[in-house]
């Protein structure tokens, strides 16, 4: 009341308290009060899903329930070390000290890269797993080409992947050797590629600003949780995606093509290496898939088993999803063609 003239305050939106989004605990997806535009999409996926599972009589053809199966099998079987993965970057990002990393690798970058491949033995998952791990460890202040050179390695050289390829190939221990040699090699030229000629603008902005951990007077918990949740919903999306595509290829290209490439040694490798990037068979049953592939001589087999966990269709879409797509098709083009060529040199050695 001011001189008998009553101030009416006009009614506005009634305020909201925002919950703060922890710093340690990645991107927030979308500012206050506002919808992602990823929803449209994903939206559209979970309806294309439920259709998929429905009983909607068209879905009975074979060929259908055929390219149902394989889409599943691929995303059950990759979603264990997804969870992996996401929930492993979501501890480093909270728990782990944000200088630990750059203190245990060499300062160097080039000597970080080949002890980062070596490193990939300790995780035990596919490709699925390694790529939010990589994220989180560029986040954490190491350097990109090491954090390459451990997404690559980590799926195709842990102890779980080198067993089962032991017993794919029993009484065939030079297969495994091949194959670890080989994924090492690949995974350490690949980083010092990208010492040489990587753009850090290629790669998302989020991942061009390091030591994003744990800040003193936040939930390590909560900084836990909302990473996992955000790696885990954004990776996942892309997974479905590069599962859809992959078995669209298994089930609409015919078994006699196979066939028509197992004679000719260089058809056989390239085909092969196209064939894992397709198949996008998990790394921890791929050697079993190569093992199957008797038609076809032991050094383009090495080449399905040294791309396939490195270049596949979920692992691209992971790739463009985590790192950006400038930066997803560079690298998987340039580690096609450097994995086929250790593939090529160290199969004719060992094998």
């Amino acid at each position: 009341m001011t001189e008998g003239v009553a101030v009416v305050p006009h009614p506005g939106p009634s305020a909201r308290r925002v919950r703060p989004w922890p710093p340690g605990a990645g991107p927030r997806p979308w500012p206050p009060g506002t919808v992602p535009r990823q929803w449209p999409r994903g939206v559209a996926l979970a309806l294309a899903a439920a259709l998929l599972l429905a009983g909607t009589p068209w879905l009975d053809h074979p060929a259908v329930q055929a390219w149902r199966t394989v889409c599943l099998a691929i995303t059950v079987q990759a979603l264990p070390f997804l969870l992996l993965g996401t929930a492993l970057s979501g501890a480093i990002n909270a728990f782990v000290p944000a200088d630990l990393f750059t203190r245990v690798l060499p300062k160097r970058p080039a000597l970080a890269v080949p002890v980062a491949g070596v490193a990939g033995a300790v995780l035990p998952g596919c490709e699925c797993a390694s790529v939010p791990v990589a994220s989180s460890l560029i986040r954490r202040g190491v350097t990109p080409a090491a954090a390459f050179a451990f997404l690559l390695s980590a799926p195709a050289i842990n102890p779980v992947v080198l067993t089962a390829t032991a017993v794919a190939f029993p009484g065939d221990p030079a297969m495994v050797a091949a194959r670890l040699l080989a994924s090492l090699a690949t995974a350490a030229v690949m980083g010092w590629l990208w010492l040489w000629l990587g753009k850090e603008e290629w790669l998302r902005p989020l991942l061009r600003h390091r030591h994003t951990g744990h800040r003193h007077g936040h939930s390590r918990w909560t900084e836990f949780r909302l990473g996992f949740q955000h790696d885990f919903l954004h990776a996942g999306g892309f997974l479905v995606l590069g599962a859809m595509a992959a078995a669209t290829f298994d089930v609409t290209v015919p078994g006699s093509v196979l066939d028509a490439f197992s004679g000719t040694p260089w058809l056989s490798v390239l085909f092969l290496a196209v064939l894992a990037v397709l198949l996008a068979v998990c790394s921890e049953a791929d050697a079993f898939v190569a093992a199957s592939l008797t038609g076809f001589p032991p050094t383009a087999r090495l080449a399905f088993l040294v791309v396939g966990p490195m270049v596949d269709l979920k692992l691209i879409a992971l790739q463009a999803g985590t790192f950006g797509r400038a930066f997803a098709w560079r690298f998987s083009t340039a580690t096609t063609v450097v994995a086929v060529t250790a593939s090529v040199l160290i199969g004719g050695a060992l094998l």
